[in-house]
């Protein structure tokens, strides 16, 4: 039998580590103690990059505040993530931030999940979002669906058949789900079939 040691640190090792020269080409985050490597593939990238052109556009033509990529990280809960997309509001943060890690959780994180996510880290990265304040979707690309996370309102399913709006994050933003998954991996549904 082997058993996985997973090695806990505290958040003063992991700041050290990543100020580390040797580390500064690596994408890390923090989540419950441990320190993880960000790695994604060039599928779920392509469907971050699609979500964030499209909120970026909007938050830029709406000068409603700054939209980072899968580079930008931020303290939630006292960790540190780095979402896919993020987006914080002009209100909350006038300027932008030029920090590691900015101090402030986003008002909005997308995260696109990945063959190398874990259940475990997801469930944590979720909890620390809403307990921050900051509505969560979740993609699931292999599913073609976003589940939205919103702090004290429960979850919303979309499938690729819906739009998705942001509420008074964005207000009048819509996103037809269909388009942020590339038109080589439509996969057909059940009812697609009949």
């Amino acid at each position: 039998m082997v058993f996985e040691i997973t090695k806990y640190m505290t958040i003063d090792a992991f700041e050290a580590f990543i100020r580390q020269p040797e580390n500064s080409d690596m994408a890390y985050e923090f989540i419950g103690g441990e320190m993880v490597a960000v790695v994604s593939n060039n599928y779920c990238s392509q469907i971050a990059m699609l979500i964030g052109a499209f909120i970026t556009l909007f938050v830029k033509q709406n000068q409603l505040g700054q939209v980072t990529g899968a580079d930008g990280g931020y303290v939630v809960n006292g960790e540190r993530y780095i979402p896919d997309v993020g987006y914080i509001s002009k209100q909350r943060q006038p300027t932008p931030n030029h920090d590691a890690y900015n101090p402030q959780a986003p008002d909005l994180a997308v995260e696109v999940i990945s063959p190398t996510d874990s259940p475990r880290t997801l469930m944590i990265k979720v909890s620390n979002y809403l307990a921050s304040g900051t509505t969560v979707w979740i993609v699931y690309p292999d599913e073609r669906e976003i589940h939205v996370h919103h702090p004290k309102q429960g979850v919303t399913l979309y499938t690729a058949k819906d739009t998705i709006t942001a509420g008074e994050l964005l207000p009048e933003f819509s996103l037809a789900v269909e388009d942020i998954f590339p038109d080589d991996e439509k996969k057909e549904t059940p009812d697609d079939a009949k």
